[in-house]
């Protein structure tokens, strides 16, 4: 799916923890095409281990040739950049400290841009304020060539650019303020920040948020062998199945009843 932007982030399955038998809640990492609104692929992250070994074998299994792929801070590791690279895919990592050395001179070429107005520092700038519900939030976007960086960089495949969105939300009386900081291989482009940025959400309001609500993900107790990671599959399928059913024009959960009593409403969602 050329053009398609990729998120890939990680859900617990909180119920399915079993105390008697010594067994943590299950942890999923997830692909999800943003524009299509498909689960593209699942990998069970394993007890002894954490997200950042499960990522590359989800990669893998996916075709990524011209996609975008967003990944959370977890992700951000210089073998994950490589392996997308080598795949024809395009990134955006989320830097934090746990790339510290890099992250460090981020923040400082960042500051020092803003405390001289980007004199001599050739960038991108977009800006949206976005208003409701009593609040209103303004983000700005900045990217600039990662070639400008004196350290840090040249493990990074296909590194090109540094984006760092500033966020100020307004609610009442109260302000809030984040700053964030991202690894691109696109050349500066701002609004394509934007775009990736707000696209990764996406896996979390439309896949995780679903999951719990229209499927009771994380309520559900099963935690022998293999069945949490089973049904958790089961859940995607079906979610694919139903987001991608058009002609009822209600939400997930209400499509899912509608299934169950509706024999021929059934086999429109299976297709047969």
């Amino acid at each position: 799916m050329p053009g398609e932007v990729i998120n890939i982030d990680g859900k617990t399955v909180k119920h399915s923890v079993s105390k008697t038998e010594g067994k943590k809640a299950i942890h999923l990492v997830n692909a999800w095409a943003s524009k299509q609104r498909l689960v593209l692929a699942q990998q069970k992250v394993h007890e002894r281990t954490n997200e950042i070994t499960a990522i590359p074998h989800l990669i893998k299994v996916l075709e990524l040739n011209g996609c975008l792929v967003t990944i959370d801070a977890m992700g951000t590791q210089t073998d994950i950049a490589q392996l997308l690279h080598s795949k024809g895919a395009d990134y955006c990592l989320a830097l934090k400290g746990n790339q510290r050395g890099l992250f460090q001179e981020v923040q400082k070429v960042f500051n020092n841009a803003q405390k001289n107005e980007w004199i001599g520092i050739e960038h991108s700038f977009y800006r949206t304020v976005e208003k409701g519900h009593g609040r209103i939030e303004t983000r700005r976007y900045w990217t600039f060539s990662a070639s400008i960086m004196t350290r840090n960089t040249d493990k990074w495949a296909g590194l090109q650019s540094i984006g760092i969105v500033e966020s100020v939300r307004r609610i009442g009386d109260q302000t809030t303020n984040s700053t964030r900081y991202y690894l691109n291989s696109f050349a500066s482009d701002a609004e394509k920040l934007a775009m990736a940025v707000r696209r990764h959400w996406s896996i979390e309001n439309n896949l995780h948020w679903v999951l719990d609500v229209a499927f009771n993900e994380d309520d559900c107790p099963v935690h022998k062998d293999n069945a949490p990671e089973n049904l958790a599959r089961l859940r995607q399928i079906s979610l694919n199945l139903l987001s991608q059913e058009k002609t009822a024009k209600i939400g997930v959960k209400n499509k899912r009843l509608k299934a169950a009593w509706d024999n021929k409403y059934l086999a429109k969602v299976l297709g047969i």
